[in-house]
C-alpha cells in the first residue's frame, strides 16, 4: 500500500462515525385454527422496500418499549413485547438532508394482540402479514433475513413445547 493510499484510509477511519442506534420489532401472531405463525412486514415511506417497524431512541423509554411504540405508530399493532433482544441488523439510512448514515437496529419480538383502526402513519405504508420464509425473501438486509429465520426456529421450538405440555396435561397416568 502506498503512503498516499494509507493516509487516505486513515483519514476515512478518523471521520467514520459509529452506527446510529435504532430499535425495531418483529411483530407476529399465531393463527388460531392452523397454529401457523405470521409476521408483519410493511413498506418504508420513502423507497417502498419491505421493512419492520423501527425508530430512534426515546428519552425515558427502554429499548423494548421504543420497539413497541414504533410498532404502534407505524403499523397500528399492540401486544406483548419481549424484553430480551432477538439480535440486531445493520442498514444504511438516507436522512432527509440526503446524508447517508449507518444504523444498527436492535430487534425485539412482539406477539400482536390488537390492531388499531387508526394510528399515526396509517395510509403512508402497505402492511402485510406473511410467513417467516416470505418475510425473509422480501427484506433486503441479510442480517434481518437471518433474524427472521432464527426467530422461525425459536417459535417452532416454543410452539412444539407448548403442544407437548398441553397434550400431556390432558392425559391421566394409569394407577398401578
Amino acid at each position: 500500500m502506498t503512503l498516499l493510499a494509507r493516509l487516505a484510509s486513515d483519514v476515512q477511519l478518523m471521520f467514520r462515525r459509529p452506527p446510529r442506534q435504532q430499535y425495531g420489532a418483529i411483530c407476529y401472531r399465531v393463527k388460531r385454527k392452523s397454529g401457523d405463525v405470521e409476521v408483519l412486514l410493511m413498506t418504508s415511506r420513502d423507497t417502498g422496500r419491505w421493512v419492520i417497524p423501527k425508530g430512534w431512541p426515546m428519552t425515558g423509554k427502554c429499548a423494548h418499549e421504543v420497539a413497541a411504540q414504533e410498532a404502534f405508530e407505524e403499523a397500528g399493532v399492540r401486544g406483548a413485547v419481549e424484553t430480551e433482544t432477538l439480535g440486531a441488523y445493520s442498514y444504511s439510512k438516507i436522512l432527509r438532508d440526503g446524508v447517508q448514515v449507518a444504523c444498527k437496529v436492535q430487534v425485539y419480538a412482539i406477539e400482536v394482540t390488537e390492531m388499531a383502526k387508526n394510528f399515526k402513519e396509517k395510509g403512508e405504508r402497505r402492511i402485510e402479514w406473511v410467513s417467516f420464509d416470505e418475510a425473509a425473501g422480501r427484506v433486503r438486509e441479510p442480517e434481518l433475513r437471518g433474524l427472521f429465520l432464527a426467530f422461525k426456529r425459536k417459535m417452532t421450538e416454543r410452539l412444539s413445547a407448548q403442544a407437548v405440555k398441553q397434550g400431556s396435561a390432558g392425559k391421566q397416568i394409569p394407577a398401578e
